[in-house]
């Protein structure tokens, strides 16, 4: 079961992307999540970023969708995404996948990595405002180079879904809450 951190960090997530704020993550909110990403980078539908774009968010949402919708609603509500949280350590892989699609997604530029900027235009596209990510992207830069690697946005994404350790630097990769 959950730790009450896990929830907590799970929690502020889920109500970011909750884009018309009505408590449940639903189909039409990650539509606005990626209408927002892509306006940010100023892409317009029918080019090839904004489909890819869309596809990469479009995919979240079925997984999401898949694994939570328990009673099949076509909504998500914070309580059926953390009975999947429960349950990502046994489906590591899956996590994992999702974390490369999200690296592609960031990486803007596509020089396999990712820049503070790229990052802070993901957290302002899914929280609305990117306050704060200058000061916590230090924390998720491992190794201290000034951009994360795919295999440092994999083990800090992993470790958000996954983790259950306050002090981990991978509770940052969402920004502060």
């Amino acid at each position: 079961m959950a730790s009450e951190f896990q929830r907590q960090k799970v929690a502020g997530v889920f109500h970011a992307m909750d884009a018309d704020g009505n408590g449940y993550l639903e189909e039409s909110d990650f539509e606005t999540l990626t209408a927002r990403w892509v306006g940010i980078r100023g892409w317009e539908p029918g080019t090839e970023d904004h489909d890819r774009m869309r596809a990469i968010m479009m995919g979240w949402w079925s997984a999401v969708a898949s694994l939570s919708d328990a009673d099949h609603d076509d909504k998500v509500s914070l309580d059926e995404l953390m009975t999947v949280v429960d349950k990502l350590p046994e489906i590591d892989d899956a996590v994992y996948a999702t974390a490369e699609a999200m690296f592609d997604a960031v990486d803007q530029n596509g020089d396999d990595r990712i820049a503070l900027a790229e990052h802070q235009q993901v957290v302002q596209a899914w929280k609305g405002s990117a306050d704060g990510v200058a000061d916590v992207f230090g924390k998720l830069d491992l190794n201290g180079d000034g951009h994360l690697t795919r295999e440092e946005f994999r083990e800090l994404w992993a470790g958000f879904w996954i983790g259950d350790d306050p002090k981990s630097p991978s509770q940052w990769v969402f920004g502060p809450y």
